[in-house]
């Protein structure tokens, strides 16, 4: 009998990023595919994982997991961030997450992550041995996408416009980001650079024509 491939939903609400780890798992369609389904209601198949992408998100950990928890969605929560730090570990423990995955892993390497997880017993984490994401945000992983990224922002320049896009202060940013108030303040000097603007309003008009506005979350299901 052939052992059907795992089941993954996707949490974030920017399409881009969605899609981007999509693209990532698709060549390994015969362990973990990925199809949306609506993030209010039970889902008719059955659900392993919830990855929960924290690009732009303004939800605390423990907001989300009782958000899956009250909707049946899965039996395990994933942290899937760019900076896997002790700090953030510490955090996903608190609010009852299973498992932190850094978005730094190759697509293979997300997929065995994805597999171990759904195995073991015990907190999980799959980080890159090459370390962090430098000062700029850069990444070298370029499967991932996400707003901004074809003006040149880094994933951290880009998360401060989605964040102020939401109407977040500088203040609430680095709280949201656990960045320091001189790191957010040079990081959204960095975009608005790039992005040609020079005030928070106009980089709020940028941001809402350059698909800065999230949309309503949703999750995605793998087929079975």
């Amino acid at each position: 009998m052939t052992q059907r491939p795992l089941q993954i939903t996707i949490m974030n609400d920017y399409e881009l990023v969605v899609a981007g780890v999509i693209a990532m798992l698709k060549p390994y369609a015969d362990r973990v595919g990925v199809v949306e389904v609506d993030a209010h209601e039970r889902p008719a198949l059955p659900v392993d994982i919830v990855l929960f992408d924290t690009f732009g998100s303004t939800s605390s950990l423990t907001a989300v997991v009782k958000h899956i928890e009250r909707h049946c969605l899965a039996d395990r929560v994933v942290l899937y961030t760019w900076e896997p730090t002790p700090q953030a570990v510490s955090a996903a423990r608190s609010a009852g997450i299973n498992a932190l995955i850094s978005k730094a892993l190759p697509a293979s390497e997300l997929v065995e992550a994805l597999e171990q997880i759904h195995q073991a017993s015990g907190f999980v984490v799959r980080s890159d041995p090459a370390g962090p994401v430098d000062e700029l945000g850069s990444q070298p992983n370029r499967c991932h996408d996400w707003p901004g990224s074809t003006a040149q922002l880094s994933m951290r320049e880009a998360e401060m416009v989605a964040l102020i896009c939401q109407g977040k202060s500088n203040s609430d940013i680095a709280q949201q980001t656990s960045l320091s108030p001189n790191s957010v303040k040079a990081y959204i000097r960095s975009a608005y650079r790039k992005m040609g603007v020079t005030t928070r309003a106009q980089a709020v008009a940028w941001g809402i024509s350059h698909g800065f506005l999230p949309q309503p979350c949703r999750l995605h299901l793998a087929d079975p």
